[in-house]
């Protein structure tokens, strides 16, 4: 089994179906599984990022509480060590996980879950897998006052398995990168790293402003293509791409795997990463993304510059990197 490392997962496009199914049984409700998948997952026929988008609401409405939190990530954990994950970054915006909770206990309540599968793991076979956390600001109108309470609760948890902050959500002109300078100046005083989406649903631009505030990681990334010179400037400066392939075939960025650049970038020395974005809305998984790359042509050597490039840009501490590092030449 390859030893896999996922930096751009989010939570709550990820909650595994059984689990699902476990939270809908403890109220009492129930779905046939064709409806299930509906409500979960994008079809084939998925018309652009905005549809992707409306699968999250379905999933939310069930992470309200501690205790499903709680749960829903000790569940996804236990099925990325299935899948043979060693570290993940997981990523959720706790402002939308606030009808009984504030945003702090929401943090405690996922951080309990991944307490209760370390617990689990322990008595497991195989490579132990590590996660962090990343919080989410979102990329709304109307959500300063929600955003700055997610700066303070990642500095209030960091180095307690909050690792970092993102910037999610629709990608408009309304709503550009460059408005959250305040957000990401705030925590570079912390000492709080950042990764930021750009490049998905918009173009290169996007991309320039989520490099003006400094970020050293980019959520997608993969219309970087569109610009030459930012193709160099991301290639000096080590710029790391999260790559997402069958989210941004969902989301109709490009029309068939076979266009999708992966090889291509590596071999313009980006720093590009593979991961799955979001396992239950995309219906995939890590191990599915690596078989759709290889069966175009990714070679072993190519992934295990994948894996590396994970390591270097992953927001762990040295020694977590070092383990990384050890469980590759293992």
């Amino acid at each position: 089994m390859k030893k896999l490392i996922d930096l751009h997962l989010h939570l709550d496009g990820s909650v595994p179906y059984q689990t699902v199914r476990e939270l809908l049984a403890k109220e009492g409700r129930s779905l046939p599984e064709t409806d299930l998948r509906k409500r979960l997952s994008v079809s084939p026929d998925c018309r652009n990022l905005d549809e992707y988008l409306d699968k999250f609401d379905f999933p939310l409405s069930l992470m309200q509480t501690a205790d499903n939190l709680r749960l829903i990530v000790r569940e996804l954990l236990s099925e990325l060590k299935r899948q043979g994950l060693v570290y993940a970054e997981i990523r959720f915006a706790p402002q939308r996980h606030t009808e009984t909770l504030t945003q702090a206990e929401v943090v405690q309540a996922v951080l309990d879950g991944r307490d209760d599968f370390y617990a689990w793991q322990k008595g497991q076979e195989g490579d132990d897998l590590h996660a962090n956390f990343l919080l989410c600001l979102m990329r709304l109108v109307g959500q300063d006052e929600a955003n700055w309470e997610t700066v303070r609760v990642a500095k209030e948890f960091k180095d307690q398995g909050v690792a970092g902050l993102d910037l999610a959500g629709p990608e408009n002109k309304e709503v550009a990168n460059r408005k959250y300078e305040p957000f990401f100046q705030q925590a570079k005083e912390w000492g709080i790293p950042y990764t930021i989406h750009a490049g998905e649903a918009m173009g290169p631009e996007s991309m320039r402003e989520a490099l003006a505030l400094g970020t050293k990681r980019i959520g997608h990334g993969i219309r970087c293509q569109e610009d030459p010179s930012l193709v160099k400037e991301l290639a000096e400066d080590e710029i790391t791409l999260e790559c997402c392939a069958s989210s941004n075939l969902n989301t109709k960025v490009f029309d068939q795997i076979a266009e999708y650049p992966l090889r291509s970038m590596l071999g313009q020395n980006l720093r590009v990463t593979l991961n799955t974005d979001n396992m239950t809305v995309s219906a995939t998984n890590l191990p599915r993304e690596y078989q759709l790359m290889e069966e175009q042509g990714l070679t072993k050597s190519e992934e295990k510059q994948l894996y590396l490039n994970s390591v270097r840009a992953a927001f762990a501490s040295q020694e977590e990197k070092d383990r990384l590092l050890a469980l590759l030449e293992k």
